[in-house]
């Protein structure tokens, strides 16, 4: 915690700041719920245990945590597979504790070893299984059952099942607001209005319930929303009543079976990727260019993790698009990040009534709108433009994460990944320059064992009565077995009437490579 001279000096900074994230992150809250199948309370205590708990222990002073939609896919399919959303939080406390032994093993640097191409497919990924998985909502189907974002799922619990039946439910009031609010968010990411002092202030998805609110109020009787086409929350006195309300785990969980499991592991390793990569990006448009902790990061976002899920929340990371609007907003220590924790949870209690006149298609537009941002064209064309080695794994991961599920995928696309670095490896590593009986070879960079199989092609090639001039200069690595392969040749190059010549880097009285008096021959 900051001390009391630092809170007096930024109180002024932080307040106003906190107003705004609280303003961004309660639709955001409640969106993420509705998308993930989970209650809708589940979403504003995750929001405030991000915002107090992690606030709290984190390094970060503009980082703010919270519910966040790279995880509704996770979270959507597990309470399908569950069958339990109680089994499902024990999962959640599950996931923080292996967090918390990750930032205890200094394991921050996890984040580093995954390819930008796989990061980056599956966050396109995610956006496509939102704007899937919401479609319903914003026209008005709203199932009663969760279900699996996976294609090949059983009975009627497809996403895409649910996709295609969604069009004979239409309800016009839905598609009226759900519509309406996608213009909004459009228009309020334009350049232009961006720059509008009060667009700093009020976020376009705010805008967006309230005209939602308003727009469903004042229509005809015949059109209205209501029931499941609203938000739901319990309406409450006091804390005491807030946690009685909540679902609470289910521990008899971690001894009947590996699904719960299974789903631990695989929310702390994206969320524990997603805080790290939103740490990353906050880090570098910190005013102040501070450097969070990653392991530090770890730690915090797990005890998050089993405090909300012992509270009956969401799982928690660290989210860009909130802490975004904490810098713009002018804060400037971790106690903007607590107050807006303590904001929702004060609205909560105080103000359900109000946020029960929520339609859930203006939530879906919010959703929709965040998976296009997520999944937008310009991101395929980039990869595109990068080429094949950097656009095929993004592809890849997509379409496994799609296909199938967000861990499988993932570990499909850093597959995809792994091969395609080795790939370019092998085939840059060593190169040949001929300019008439005159051969170049040349080593690049790190030459390892993958590449001996390519060097030994190379100097298979090159015919008798030639001069072969070995540059190894460049590399600072060179495996044990291309020397090996290189002296060989340098050994029977005479049978073929070869002149080998290894150039040395400045001061080095002998190469890599046996003695050049030694092993040249004529």
């Amino acid at each position: 915690m900051p001390d009391k001279k630092s809170i007096r000096s930024n109180i002024l900074h932080d307040g106003p700041a906190s107003v705004v994230v609280f303003l961004v992150a309660l639709p955001l809250c409640l969106g993420v719920s509705i998308a993930s199948d989970a209650p809708a309370i589940s979403g504003i205590i995750a929001g405030a245990v991000g915002g107090i708990v992690v606030g709290l222990i984190s390094k970060s002073n503009l980082s703010v945590s919270g519910p966040a939609a790279g995880l509704t896919a996770i979270v959507a399919s597990a309470i399908v597979t569950l069958n339990s959303f109680n089994v499902f939080l024990t999962a959640v406390v599950i996931a923080g504790v292996i967090q918390i032994m990750l930032g205890l093993l200094r394991a921050g640097q996890i984040a580093d070893f995954i390819p930008n191409a796989v990061i980056k497919g599956m966050l396109a990924a995610i956006g496509i299984i939102l704007i899937l998985k919401q479609f319903p909502h914003l026209i008005g189907f709203d199932i009663e059952k969760p279900v699996s974002i996976d294609f090949i799922y059983p009975e009627s619990k497809n996403v895409f099942n649910n996709l295609f039946q969604a069009v004979n439910f239409i309800s016009p009031m839905s598609m009226v607001i759900g519509i309406i609010s996608i213009a909004i968010l459009f228009i309020g990411d334009s350049g232009n209005i961006k720059k509008l002092g009060f667009f700093k202030i009020i976020h376009p998805a705010l805008i967006v319930v309230i005209a939602g609110i308003i727009i469903n109020e004042f229509c005809s009787a015949n059109f209205k929303l209501g029931g499941d086409k609203l938000i739901n929350l319990p309406v409450l006195s006091s804390l005491t009543a807030l946690y009685d309300a909540t679902p609470k785990p289910d521990w008899s969980a971690l001894f009947t079976g590996k699904a719960m499991w299974i789903t631990a592991f695989t929310i702390a390793i994206v969320a524990s990727l997603e805080s790290l990569l939103s740490i990353e990006a906050v880090d570098k448009i910190d005013p102040e260019k501070n450097i969070t902790s990653s392991s530090r990061e770890l730690i915090a976002q797990g005890t998050g993790n089993i405090v909300s899920g012992l509270l009956g929340g969401l799982p928690v990371t660290s989210v860009i698009v909130r802490s975004s609007a904490n810098v713009m907003a002018g804060a400037r220590t971790k106690l903007s990040a607590i107050f807006h924790g303590v904001l929702l949870l004060l609205f909560v209690l105080f103000l359900p009534e109000l946020l029960n006149k929520i339609p859930k298609a203006s939530l879906a537009g919010i959703l929709i709108f965040t998976g296009y941002k997520l999944a937008k064209f310009e991101l395929f064309r980039e990869y595109y433009q990068k080429g094949w080695n950097q656009f095929l794994p993004f592809i890849i991961t997509i379409l496994a994460i799609v296909f199938t599920d967000l861990l499988t995928g993932i570990i499909i696309g850093c597959s995809a990944g792994i091969f395609f670095v080795i790939h370019t490896n092998f085939n840059s590593a060593v190169t040949v320059i001929q300019d008439k009986d005159m051969h170049i070879l040349r080593f690049n960079k790190d030459a390892t064992f993958i590449n001996k199989g390519h060097l030994k092609k190379i100097l298979k090639k090159i015919p008798p009565y030639s001069t072969v001039r070995i540059d190894a200069t460049r590399c600072n690595f060179i495996d044990q077995d291309i020397i090996d392969l290189v002296n060989d040749f340098i050994v029977n190059a005479g049978q073929k009437h070869i002149v080998v010549q290894i150039d040395k880097k400045n001061g080095e009285e002998k190469s890599v490579f046996n003695d050049l008096q030694q092993r040249t021959t004529t």
